[in-house]
């Protein structure tokens, strides 16, 4: 009796092993893969994609727009945080409703009245989603299509996708890689690639919407932003650039000197601020192009998190989260309010293809485009 007791105390436990294996485990910030595994209208599968580092950090990206669905950081307590907005299962990305951690393409940012000229002459009309304008390469840009990715290791994703000739109204073909790398010194590095089999123009960026003090109920405006740059391109009602380019000094938009987003954000007698709602801008970068110096930087008071901002690119886009107004439900059931993210996108200048003075944004059949950018986060206490 003894050992058939023994016999089925041990059944018991075996069983109840097996099911705690079976039991799914989330990410660290929280996450259940299973929500992010559904079929999509092409007949492919959508995954949850996890990078880890060795400080503990991780990233976590899905394939609809190769979006980055969290960033899991430490603060100044050591503990950690998801510091961008995103949510929880795959079903919110599908409709297409937001841009929230997105690869943006084929052109991020504005195109005036939907249409461009080529060096050749050549005039090409997209599809409008910004009033008259196309914003983020249009109503089915890059943010809304499904991207494969690969995972060579731990640290490291690919994500590829091929835009059709006439995709939104742009001409070429053009396969695009993005490689995500989570490195050791708590940075996610981005690299974009890109080529074509006709002349065409191309504006990749990501659209992660970062909170750092790692809650979201929280505003971004008592973030300390700095931004290495004396320019900006002003635009016109439409946010359309109107070709100048203009100082920031003496203005609202001078974040030169290291100052808290909210000091100044409302204020509507600048012209600038009034057509934003606040921060939405683009701004000339004093980097040139050097990967190596700091574009721009962001800390959280609360958490003590900061990000830095490194890019080849010649502009980045500030954008205080001014259009969220609580109908995005995110993760943990958090209604995402007006500014309660900062995206930092990193850019050629908006309306560049209309604008002979601006940075060229054309890419030719025999030339790779080719875009870096890293996200490098630290605290400070």
């Amino acid at each position: 009796m003894k050992k058939i007791f023994f016999i089925l105390t041990v059944l018991a436990v075996c069983v109840s092993c097996v099911k705690k294996e079976a039991k799914e485990q989330p990410t660290k910030s929280g996450l259940y893969p299973s929500k992010f595994v559904t079929q999509v209208e092409s007949g492919q599968t959508t995954h949850l994609y996890t990078m880890k580092n060795a400080n503990g950090m991780e990233v976590c990206v899905t394939n609809i727009g190769g979006r980055i669905v969290s960033v899991w950081v430490p603060d100044k307590s050591g503990n950690f945080r998801d510091v961008v907005l995103g949510f929880d299962s795959i079903q919110p990305y599908i409709p297409v409703t937001t841009n929230f951690g997105a690869i943006i393409g084929r052109y991020g940012n504005r195109i005036a009245n939907a249409q461009f000229t080529l060096s050749n002459r050549a005039t090409f009309r997209l599809r409008q989603n910004d009033g008259k304008n196309t914003l983020h390469g249009g109503p089915r840009g890059f943010h809304t299509c499904f991207f494969d990715i690969e995972q060579p290791d731990s640290s490291k994703l690919i994500c590829k996708y091929t835009s059709k000739d006439g995709e939104e109204g742009f001409p070429g073909t053009m396969p695009v890689t993005v490689t995500y790398t989570l490195t050791n010194d708590n940075a996610l590095d981005i690299n974009y690639e890109a080529t074509t089999n006709q002349l065409t123009v191309v504006n990749l960026t990501n659209h992660s919407y970062f909170n750092l003090s790692g809650d979201p109920k929280n505003t971004v405006l008592d973030n300390i932003l700095y931004i290495n740059a004396d320019s900006y391109t002003p635009t016109d009602a439409e946010l359309i650039p109107t070709g100048k380019i203009e100082k920031v000094a003496g203005t609202p938009l001078d974040f030169t000197n290291p100052t808290a987003i909210g000091n100044r954000i409302n204020d509507t007698t600048f012209e600038a601020i009034k057509l934003g709602k606040g921060y939405d801008h683009n701004y000339v970068l004093n980097t040139k192009g050097d990967i190596s110096t700091v574009a721009a930087k962001a800390v959280s008071p609360i958490s003590g998190i900061t990000m830095e901002v490194y890019t080849n690119e010649p502009g980045i886009q500030i954008y205080t989260g001014n259009f969220l107004n609580g109908k995005n439900v995110g993760k943990k059931g958090i209604a995402y309010q007006q500014r309660t993210a900062l995206c930092l996108e990193t850019q050629h200048f908006p309306n560049s293809p209309n604008q002979p003075n601006f940075p060229s944004t054309e890419l030719r059949p025999d030339g790779t485009y080719k875009s870096h950018t890293i996200y490098k986060f630290g605290v400070e206490k």
